[in-house]
């Protein structure tokens, strides 16, 4: 069975106050659909479920991914979304990513809600698409901290020589192609891993 393909990406939904929420997500396309799959609890989920709209962005600043996952661990995100540079979208109420951040978003609406008591499906339409800057390329650091981030979602879930192994091997790609904002997400995430293992030794 072939595995379903999922590309990393930042989801911006605005909650009952009209205040924008930043979240890195894994999304699935279906034809003209994008299927999202959160966990609950999640703040995304109840946002599209109450407005029943979202903005998918496509950027390669792994800023974004880091700040977010690494906002349990530090008390805060280190880059937030104050910080961010938001645009208004123009067929759906909400906010994308603008600047230099942008390479592209897309603009939807929830078509379908299949309900599950951990981890509900949302379809999503997509009315409107847009480029804003070319694709410059893969980047090997980039996916080097777009994993460590995972891991750092994962802290509780795995074992710390299993953390510490893959952080040594991520760090090979760091060294060699990493650019100035890689190295700070990076160096959030292994600070995300310190204060996690500093909080259980304390809790001993």
């Amino acid at each position: 069975m072939a595995n379903e393909v999922i590309f990393e990406a930042v989801i911006t939904t605005l909650d009952a106050d009209g205040a924008v929420h930043v979240a890195p997500f894994g999304v699935r396309y279906d034809g003209r659909q994008v299927v999202l799959k959160p966990f609950k609890p999640s703040a995304t989920l109840e946002h599209i479920r109450a407005r029943g709209h979202a903005v998918l962005n496509l950027t390669t600043d792994t800023r974004v991914f880091a700040s977010a996952v690494c906002a349990r661990w530090l008390g805060e995100k280190r880059w937030p979304d104050e910080a961010l540079e938001l645009v208004a979208t123009r067929f759906v109420p909400g906010l994308r990513l603008g600047g230099p951040l942008a390479l592209a978003h897309s603009e939807l609406r929830l078509a379908a809600d299949d309900d599950d008591a951990e981890r509900p499906t949302l379809r999503l339409d997509r009315v409107h698409d847009a480029t804003h800057a070319p694709f410059p390329g893969f980047n090997r650091a980039q996916a080097a901290v777009l994993e460590a981030a995972v891991l750092v979602s994962r802290l509780q879930m795995l074992s710390a020589d299993k953390i510490d192994a893959e952080l040594r091997y991520l760090q090979i790609a760091i060294d060699k192609t990493a650019s100035a904002a890689d190295h700070e997400a990076w160096g959030w995430l292994n600070e995300a891993v310190a204060r996690q293992r500093a909080q259980r030794e304390a809790a001993r």
